[in-house]
């Protein structure tokens, strides 16, 4: 539910704030651009994004554990895969219980704002990432 609620928050701020022109200083100013406004919802949309990421990465953390759980052996992954889920693993256990996951998130989304996560999977799979 959170990334759904995300993803709709995002929804709601990528409405055009252009659209919400209003003249000022008596009419002599009959278009304001928004452009403030429309750089701060563009910066919380990338912001919401990146959560969401974040939650995709440990949802995909939590289904490769039960996959191998469910086929009683070790699955192989592909070499960017298999780096992602290695740097996940790194500090965010497989969860066996229902239990918080706020500092789960945070570490994920730290992994991924920091770009260490596309720099280690880029370098994994033989691409160049500065």
């Amino acid at each position: 539910y959170t990334a759904a609620a995300l993803v709709s928050e995002n929804k709601s701020l990528a409405h055009p704030a252009s659209v919400d022109s209003i003249p000022t200083s008596a009419n002599q100013e009959d278009h304001v651009s928004m452009g403030p406004i429309a750089a701060r919802h563009a910066r919380a949309i990338i912001r919401n994004t990146q959560l969401v990421l974040a939650l995709e990465l440990l949802t995909a953390g939590q289904a490769i554990d039960l996959r191998r759980q469910a086929a009683g052996r070790p699955l192989r992954l592909g070499r960017g895969s298999t780096v992602a889920y290695a740097l996940l693993r790194e500090s965010v256990p497989y969860r066996t219980r229902d239990e918080s996951f706020t500092a789960a998130i945070a570490w994920a989304d730290e992994l991924i704002s920091s770009g260490r996560l596309v720099r280690e999977v880029a370098a994994a799979i033989g691409e160049s990432r500065g």
